[in-house]
């Protein structure tokens, strides 16, 4: 299979003694226990071609994103996308990155209507958000505004997916945390460069910051159940 077309699954993973360590404190495995769709938003981060074409892991989670987006959609939820910003160029990231990388993943979300700038199998809906974000996070006050957006629908959950899981996928599930929000990282619909890398985060988000839960979690979560 060519590089290019090639899909992988990360072997996510959290430390059993985790689970117990939450389980003796507060009673349970999962901090959050039930949602409400209505208050209820997917947060998708960053899949652009940029990263997507370059990583399988990322190829990986896009049926998982698809199948969220359309069952919160159904329940009555909000799917909101975010992309990178270009910005300006500032003298911290050049000397940072060095100018060319630099400037390179300034340009990373492409340029166009936003949802033509989205990974070519992701389809926003007609009440979908679509955002840009100028730093890491979709959550840092004053450089996106998918905060006030969300909270003009009453969101007060918000579920973490996208690329990359430890960069910006991280910064927005931290930031969220600090705003008040409840986060749920979706342990197979983020995606990083290594196993190991994806795995960190999951450890950290789930021991600081909000649950981690697998793709079939939240969608009996989302989905009404019948008696």
């Amino acid at each position: 299979m060519p590089p290019d077309t090639e899909v992988r699954q990360h072997q996510w993973w959290i430390d059993p003694r985790e689970y117990a360590r939450h389980e003796a404190r507060r009673g349970r495995r999962f901090a959050f226990t039930h949602l409400v769709p209505a208050r209820t938003a997917l947060v998708v981060i960053d899949m652009v071609p940029f990263f997507v074409s370059e990583n399988p892991y990322c190829r990986g989670i896009v049926p998982n994103i698809g199948r969220l987006a359309d069952a919160l959609r159904t329940a009555g939820g909000t799917v909101a996308w975010v992309l990178p910003a270009a910005g300006e160029r500032t003298p911290v990231r050049d000397e940072f990155f060095g100018p060319e990388v630099a400037e390179t993943y300034r340009t990373s979300g492409g340029t166009g209507p936003l949802p033509r700038r989205l990974w070519p199998e992701l389809t926003p809906g007609p009440g979908d958000v679509l955002v840009e974000k100028t730093t890491a996070s979709a959550f840092f006050p004053g450089h996106c505004p998918l905060p006030e957006l969300l909270a003009e629908r009453g969101v007060d959950t918000v579920l973490i997916s996208g690329t990359v899981t430890n960069v910006c996928c991280e910064s927005s599930a931290r930031d969220a945390a600090a705003l008040g929000l409840r986060v749920i990282m979706v342990a197979d619909a983020n995606a990083a460069r290594r196993d190991q890398d994806h795995n960190a985060t999951l450890y950290t988000v789930y021991r600081s910051f909000g649950d981690v839960r697998p793709t079939s979690d939240l969608l009996d979560l989302v989905r009404p159940h019948t008696p």
